[in-house]
């Protein structure tokens, strides 16, 4: 029996060991490729940092890698093999729809970069798609190692430069490379909760999910990021009652989950409120730091019908000035009701993936992932656009996704 043949016939518990055997190896040029396709989608902030780099170079490096990661994965998918899915089908409607409405945007050329840029990035996932539904989980934890890379430098950046790394309102932010707080709250939060679900499936260490659930509770609560807080518990949440009844494990600890939040409520309730209104009024609270009156131009802002129905053009997702800071309302802005229409239909065609999916750590992941990105999505831009809230998705879609009939090397 071949090694690939042996791995697919073994438990669970076995076969997920990162970089540990030649078998369950992460494919060096597709890890390459996702890496690059994160530093392409890390957008850097206002942040100051500990040796200051001019934006114009920030931006070179973050750009320049979305060449580097098409490189990698034509080097890895020599005969550029892909497996056709509906999910990648309608992430490319999106994309071409989106170019094609950028060519007739007041600020064509910089709209114009956007749709060739998200083109290129979705044609680099087309190429990483036959490695999704491996059972080694090569997307999940590639996308893993990227989590552990960024928080890594974050974490390092803090420790050089703490005045400068809670700079931002006292919030948590990267000073190596500026990663502002709400981003570094996102892949605390995916690191946080797929450790906790892996690690209740048996499919990670207690040490490692331990060492993975520190480091994403320590930042989640570093950047005061109450929508990623919100979206990992949720999604942790959601995942663990669709492993309920076929987990010990899951029984046991989301019953102490509950004791000890409640528990905690009623000791910490005082600073918990603290720490959530984050110093805000009600009133400031109740409107989601004045994002809605945004979002209320947007919708408010007259425009003609053709302009409603496909946008405008892929944009810095601002209006008048002011950031959008609401994925839906921004796809309205850019792309139109029919970008809407799509982007929904990406997360109900995975919601239903999710529902005829066989029980066990592939689907409770995928449902993490999905449900953290439709929370996240209120108050975050992303899924229009290359993101990670994209790569989020995808990865999600890889897992659900059927096993290949012949493992790719």
């Amino acid at each position: 029996m071949t090694a690939a043949a042996r791995l697919a016939r073994a438990p669970v518990a076995t076969w997920y060991r990162p970089l540990r055997t030649d078998a369950t190896r992460i494919p060096r040029l597709v890890l390459a490729s996702w890496l690059a396709l994160f530093v392409n989608v890390l957008a850097p902030g206002g942040n100051p940092t500990v040796i200051p780099i001019p934006r114009p170079l920030l931006q070179l490096v973050a750009q320049g890698s979305l060449i580097l990661a098409v490189g990698f994965a034509l080097l890895a998918n020599r005969r550029m093999v892909v497996r056709p899915n509906l999910f990648m089908m309608l992430l490319t409607t999106l994309a071409l729809s989106s170019f094609v409405v950028s060519l007739h945007n007041e600020f064509i050329f910089a709209s114009m970069y956007r749709g060739v840029r998200l083109l290129a990035f979705v044609a680099c996932l087309w190429l990483l798609t036959p490695w999704w539904g491996r059972s080694d989980l090569v997307l999940l934890r590639a996308h893993r190692v990227a989590m552990w890379g960024i928080l890594g430098m974050v974490f390092v950046g803090a420790a050089m430069a703490p005045g400068k790394a809670f700079a931002f309102e006292g919030r948590l932010s990267g000073t190596i490379w500026p990663v502002p707080p709400t981003q570094v709250a996102h892949y605390a939060a995916v690191l946080f909760g797929t450790a906790v679900i892996l690690w209740m499936c048996r499919v990670i260490s207690g040490g490692h999910a331990l060492a993975a659930a520190a480091v994403g509770a320590v930042a989640l609560v570093g950047t005061h990021t109450r929508t990623a807080l919100l979206g990992a518990l949720i999604g942790v949440g959601l995942a663990s009652a669709s492993l309920f009844l076929g987990h010990a494990r899951v029984r046991r600890v989301s019953v102490s989950a509950i004791v000890g939040a409640i528990a905690a409520a009623a000791i910490f309730a005082p600073q918990m409120v603290s720490w959530l209104a984050r110093g805000q009024t009600a009133e400031d609270a109740a409107q989601l730091t004045g994002r809605t009156q945004v979002w209320s131009d947007v919708f408010a802002a007259p425009r003609p019908a053709m302009e409603s129905l496909f946008g405008s053009g892929l944009s810095n997702k601002s209006f008048d000035g002011l950031a959008i800071d609401s994925n839906w309302v921004a796809s309205y802005q850019d792309q139109g009701w029919f970008g809407i229409v799509l982007q929904a239909s990406m997360f109900l065609l995975l919601l239903a993936m999710v529902a005829t999916h066989v029980r066990g750590p592939r689907r409770a992941v995928a449902l993490f992932l999905i449900v953290y990105g439709l929370i996240s999505s209120i108050t975050e831009t992303g899924i229009g656009d290359a993101s990670p809230y994209i790569l989020d998705l995808v990865v999600a879609a890889s897992l659900l996704s059927s096993r290949p009939t012949e493992p790719t090397r």
